[in-house]
């Protein structure tokens, strides 16, 4: 069971005031501010104002900034472990620099004292307490806010299992939105993208969790904008989810578990109730993905076999050789080839056309163009080596493919 201790957070206290000269102080879970000095603006303001922050931060999964009379800042940063919040940190204490995203207006500090003196304060510690405020700016508030959130994890080992998830929650709704509105405000029709589906399973199997997640947020804020009818956008993500799954196992045959959470995660999908409850399992889906894909090694290249798969999979429509690739991530041919082969148990051809075929498959199932300019598009001039390698790695012809809808 985690113990917030004096000492705890004594040190935690000492390491933040060495590194920005700011006081750390303790709120409990009611919200009162724990400490001696009681002349304090931010110790004698209601409770109501740091439960209401202390909440904020659990549920945003990040610290929560606010102000005092409008000017000076202060944050709070909800302490939890395993699923159990045991209070908060409030800390700050700022003048802020104008403008200000955290105030729509930076008041003079005649009329910040005047505020302090109309709640009580005596004129000369009014004064006194505002001129001993350091000015920060924006990014001041943030990085000392979010280091504050850093060192207390890092010194008390605790595990912030819920503030976690909901800062991936408020994460994904954010990208989602604003995605959204990068999309209205080009006023183009939204046309879903399988390039991106394409760069998705790239950072997957890299383990880019963050740059993963980024581009699943579009993905799905353009299959949000071409249709909001609950039937499209569960058959949407469903696919999404089926090609996911289907593009790492033939990639990798150990990964065939992944074919039974695949079921799971369908289900889960079939029973959404919303846009918001499709979104989520498709976040942990993603997860999932990634932790499964780790352990089995495949993204266990290293950043120059990352990049040359980028490029691959952004060129494969073009003519692709290993000595142009080995050029675009600065190695020499030999040396690549044999990373390739480390890392990805195939050669490098065989990873090109894997790739090649990958998206063949996906633009027979999704596209009406004709066997011939599926093979074009591919990056193959010839129709018979195409149909070749199409059938090696399927089992079937692409006509075929096609005809029996996959």
């Amino acid at each position: 069971m985690a113990i917030l201790s004096k000492r705890l957070i004594g040190q935690v206290s000492a390491e933040y005031s060495r590194r920005f000269g700011l006081k750390a102080r303790l709120v409990n879970v009611a919200g009162r501010v724990e400490s001696l000095d009681i002349a304090n603006p931010i110790v004698r303001q209601p409770k109501r104002k740091t439960s209401y922050a202390l909440h904020e931060s659990i549920n945003l999964g990040v610290p929560y900034v606010y102000t005092i009379n409008g000017s000076i800042a202060v944050w709070v940063v909800g302490l939890e472990d395993c699923n159990i919040v045991h209070g908060g940190l409030i800390s700050g204490e700022v003048r802020l620099q104008s403008p200000s995203s955290y105030s729509r207006s930076v008041l003079a500090v005649d009329n910040i004292i005047k505020q302090f003196v109309d709640a009580g304060m005596s004129g000369e510690d009014a004064g006194r307490y505002v001129d001993g405020l350091p000015i920060w700016n924006d990014e001041q508030v943030r990085v000392a806010a979010e280091a504050l959130q850093d060192i207390f994890y890092m010194m008390s080992g605790w595990k912030p299992v819920l503030i976690r998830e909901n800062r991936l929650k408020h994460l994904q709704k954010e990208q989602f939105s604003r995605a959204i509105e990068d999309q209205r405000k080009t006023g183009v029709q939204v046309l879903y993208n399988f390039e991106k589906e394409r760069l998705l399973l790239t950072n997957i199997k890299a383990g880019d969790k963050n740059e993963a997640r980024r581009m699943l947020n579009e993905m799905l804020a353009m299959i949000y904008m071409s249709s909001q009818q609950m039937a499209v956008l569960r058959a949407r993500t469903i696919e999404l989810l089926s090609y996911l799954s289907r593009a790492a196992i033939e990639d990798n045959p150990m990964l065939e578990p992944l074919i039974e959470k695949n079921h799971s995660w369908i289900h889960k999908l079939v029973k959404a109730k919303s846009f918001e409850e499709l979104s989520e399992v498709l976040r942990c889906a993603l997860d999932e993905f990634i932790n499964g894909i780790y352990l089995h090694g495949v993204n266990r290249s290293s950043k120059k076999i990352r990049a040359a798969l980028d490029y691959i999979n952004i060129s494969y429509g073009q003519k692709v050789s290993l000595s142009t690739t080995a050029a675009k991530v600065g190695l020499s041919p030999w040396r690549f080839a044999h990373l390739v082969k480390s890392h990805t148990g195939k050669t490098f051809s065989q990873t090109l056309q894997q790739i090649r075929i990958q998206n063949a498959q996906r633009l027979l199932d999704r596209t009406s163009k004709t066997c011939t300019d599926v093979a074009y598009a591919c990056g193959y001039q010839d129709q018979s080596y195409f149909i070749k390698h199409f059938r090696r790695i399927t089992g079937t012809t692409p006509a075929k493919y096609r005809k029996c809808g996959g």
